[in-house]
């Protein structure tokens, strides 16, 4: 059996970010997955965000790693061809004995080495920002903030990864970790998952909700994942200038608060809660959690209206203590834990991997440059992001792409069939990675002209075809497997 040089655990944007990191070097590597599509964990859920480094102590990893991301992200976007927009941010007060609060973000934030920040006016406020509340003071503005889409950023960089060699396996989820000594290699691990086994001299635990779980397997217990629910509001495109930059309210104990949040991909966004649960598969949203980020973004932009709203959606933070874990486990040498990575983890991605190459050199791992490193990859064609000229010269070259197919998102036939060429198993694969069933109708429209094309594609039933994975199909019948 290959024995490779390294497994990750986990294939959302940290794990595929160090992937793409590690792949200049002379390595074999693996990333296992254990859903059928990258980014279906905690990535999925990630409200994209490049976070500024604004809001976290000046001493902590997670301030750190997210100043030196904010900047390295910029380049990787740029190789990646993966649409980043440098919008900023503002942390808004609503009275005036608040202000001092934002001189104190502005104090910390200065020492983690945040660029450019200032604390701007009322008169500020009312030119830059015309919808929000007229009880908006003050703010902080931090312009060195962003968005992006986490989808298409975790896709595009495992893209890049295995265009450099590294291996990525799905519906692998990992169920024994045991370590093996060889006379002629030493020592590995064996990685056992439901279908077969894997052999690596190094593991990297990136495996998100699960990283408890994983470092559980090799004896290490001195953290727990703790999920903490977010639930997040999506709002009609035509409300997608509803502000002008990312909205914040003061920090929360456990949270940077209930956000109005431009996305990458055209609409405003409202949320999200903190709320501690149990379950690591509790994915509900409620009621009360709708009427709380409902009345926090009201309060901010006090246009925004309940019938706005056309997604809801939760997701959960992977908390693991107040701090991310990134280190090499000196009770099971060869074992790196990269665990807790909530907010900001999409931002610090890209710094996380440099640590983690660091953390391998320093423990025995040779990382030899490769002589050819493909940094750039040709970026996709996204017909929401490109002017009418645009379309209709890509119309005359591949009629493909005058096939619309899903019209609220303007998505045509070429997207999806090059999409589903790129690895798309599933409609939601389709949609991160398209958009293709995100608009208002939510795929009543497109949904079955999508699972044709998927099925024509794959060579695949249309009884197989599923939203998410196993267990998720979307035309029912009787299975021995249920």
């Amino acid at each position: 059996m290959k024995i490779y040089d390294l497994i990750i655990i986990g294939a959302g944007v940290v794990g595929t970010a160090i992937a793409r990191e590690l792949s200049c070097y002379k390595l074999n590597i693996a990333v296992l997955e254990k859903e059928q599509e990258l980014a279906f964990g905690v990535s999925k859920s990630n409200s994209g965000i490049i976070h500024p480094g604004t809001q976290n102590h000046p001493d902590s990893l997670k301030g750190k790693l997210c100043v030196q991301g904010n900047k390295l992200i910029r380049k990787i976007a740029r190789q990646l061809g993966v649409d980043f927009k440098q919008i900023g941010e503002l942390i808004v007060a609503f009275k005036q004995e608040d202000i001092p609060q934002l001189h104190e973000l502005k104090a910390q934030a200065k020492k983690l080495g945040v660029r450019k920040i200032k604390i701007v006016n009322q008169t500020w406020l009312r030119k830059h920002e015309p919808n929000i509340s007229p009880d908006a003071v003050a703010a902080l503005y931090a312009p060195t903030a962003g968005i992006i889409s986490p989808y298409r950023l975790t896709y595009d960089l495992a893209e890049n990864a295995m265009a450099n060699g590294v291996e990525i396996f799905t519906l692998q989820k990992v169920v024994t970790i045991t370590s093996e000594s060889h006379n002629d290699l030493g020592k590995s691990f064996l990685i056992k998952t439901l279908s077969t086994e894997f052999r690596a001299r190094y593991i990297i635990n990136a495996a998100g909700l699960s990283a408890d779980e994983i470092a559980n397997m090799v004896g290490i217990s001195d953290f727990k994942i703790e999920p903490r629910k977010g639930e997040e509001f999506i709002l009609d495109k035509k409300h997608k200038n509803l502000t002008k930059h990312l909205l914040f309210p003061l920090p929360e104990k456990n949270s940077k608060g209930i956000l109005v949040i431009k996305t990458a991909d055209g609409n405003t966004m409202i949320g999200p809660t903190a709320e501690n649960c149990a379950d690591k598969q509790d994915l509900s949203t409620t009621e009360e959690g709708l009427q709380k980020v409902l009345s926090s973004a009201q309060r901010m932009v006090p246009s925004i209206n309940q019938t706005d709203i056309i997604a809801y959606f939760a997701g959960l933070r992977p908390v693991a203590g107040d701090d991310f874990i990134i280190r090499h486990e000196l009770s099971v040498p060869s074992f790196i834990t990269v665990a807790g990575i909530q907010s900001p983890g999409l931002t610090a991605a890209p710094a996380i991997a440099k640590m983690v190459g660091r953390i391998l050199k320093d423990n025995g791992l040779a990382l030899k440059r490769k002589w050819v490193f493909k940094a750039l990859r040709k970026k996709t064609i996204h017909l929401f992001a490109i002017p009418f000229s645009k379309t209709a010269k890509l119309i005359k070259k591949d009629p493909a792409y005058g096939d619309i197919v899903c019209r609220c998102e303007m998505v045509s036939a070429k997207e999806i069939k090059d999409a589903i060429n790129r690895g798309a198993k599933t409609l939601d694969g389709i949609k991160f990675r398209t958009r293709a069933q995100a608009g208002r109708c939510h795929g009543g429209f497109c949904t079955t002209r999508i699972m044709k094309i998927l099925s024509k594609q794959t060579n695949t039933p249309l009884s197989e075809i599923s939203k998410k994975g196993p267990g998720s199909w979307v035309v029912m019948e009787d299975r021995a497997d249920d």
